[in-house]
């Protein structure tokens, strides 16, 4: 019988492997947190008269949020006014005896016990005058707290109250004003990874040396770029990782809004993955993913050598982007990698390999 003829090598696609600049990349996971947060409370005791914001707003430093019924604080003002006059008038008059007592003295008409009695008179009366000072000074702060102001600038949240309620320094927190703009996001590295990075970037300036990006929930990389401006002073014992924190940008979305309230991308106590990336990218040999293969012993690559021969090589992988992969042994400058055709190449088997933008026209 006749023999088949042998078949024909596959048709492969190579890339020649070279030193590309790549982007170090970290992934970790974390949550956004508002840089100040503040819960607001009546700082008095009095019915609530009047709510002036709307719930989930921006607002600034200083807003009119809340006022409280005045009239009852005015009124302590108004008797702490009287006081102070009266005390005022007081210390006059005792002046005036003071000096009396004084001048009868020079002259040898009065008596050093007279002189002694105005002059302990006149010091109760500045006494007096300077306590009921104080009593008005306190009655006015009272009544400034009637106004309950925002004490940052930020996006207000739901009331807690009604006007009509009672409110006071124990009945809660009336509302939380939370800032926007920056925000934090705070992440847990491992105690490893932490000194493997302090060690991988000590020499190219620390923080300086890397950005933080956002991944966020939808899968969206988000597009602004934060920094790294904090690492936690003690170890968490019970997960043995350290808290990096970053700080990023979260600007006012151009023409979106949901009821005359501006959009922003980051909000606080978000779930966001992490990417620390290094700021200037790195000479490294780098071959494309779909070259990388794997099975249970790990990651390996097809090699063309010079007798057009597919050789299966182990190699260990660096860092990894969506189009590349970073390779740190296995590979040498110079060598041919499978990248197309993948599938056909069988180890120590034969194959026609080409540049991969010519592989479409062959097979």
């Amino acid at each position: 019988m006749a023999q088949p003829a042998p078949s024909a090598a596959p048709a492969v696609g190579v890339v020649t492997v070279q030193r590309q600049p790549m982007t170090d990349s970290y992934e970790f996971n974390g949550r956004i947190e508002a840089i100040n947060s503040v819960n607001v409370i009546a700082r008095v005791s009095a019915f609530l008269d009047k709510q002036l914001f709307t719930e989930g707003v921006d607002i600034k430093k200083g807003d009119l949020l809340y006022v409280l019924e005045q009239p009852p604080y005015q009124a302590a003002v108004d008797v702490q006014k009287a006081a102070v006059a009266q005390g005022q008038a007081q210390l006059e008059n005792d002046n005036i005896s003071l000096w009396r007592a004084q001048e009868l003295v020079k002259k040898n008409a009065g008596t050093q016990q007279a002189l002694d009695s105005a002059q302990a008179t006149q010091r109760s009366a500045a006494a007096q005058l300077q306590a009921a000072q104080a009593q008005l000074e306190t009655a006015q702060i009272n009544l400034g707290y009637t106004e309950i102001r925002s004490p940052i600038d930020g996006r207000v949240g739901r009331s807690s109250v009604t006007v009509g309620n009672t409110v006071g320094p124990n009945s809660g927190v009336l509302t939380t004003v939370v800032s926007q703009d920056p925000m934090y996001v705070l992440f847990p590295v491992s105690t490893r990874r932490a000194i493997e990075l302090r060690e991988e970037y000590a020499k190219y300036g620390g923080f300086d040396a890397v950005k933080v990006r956002l991944r966020l929930p939808d899968g969206r990389l988000y597009d602004q770029v934060g920094k790294v401006d904090f690492i936690n002073n003690a170890i968490a014992q019970d997960t043995d990782t350290v808290t990096v924190r970053g700080v990023i940008p979260n600007p006012v979305l151009a023409s979106q809004t949901a009821g005359g309230v501006n959009l922003r991308e980051l909000i606080a106590d978000e779930f966001v993955t992490i990417l620390l990336e290094s700021v200037n990218p790195k000479q490294v040999i780098a071959v494309p993913r779909a070259a990388i293969l794997s099975d249970q012993e790990g990651s390996y690559v097809y090699v063309v050598d010079d007798q057009n021969i597919a050789r299966q090589r182990r190699v260990r992988l660096g860092e990894l982007t969506p189009e590349k992969a970073g390779i740190v042994d296995g590979l040498k400058e110079g060598e041919h990698v499978i990248v197309e055709g993948v599938q056909r190449a069988r180890p120590n088997a034969p194959v026609t390999p080409a540049p991969v933008a010519s592989v479409a026209s062959r097979s």
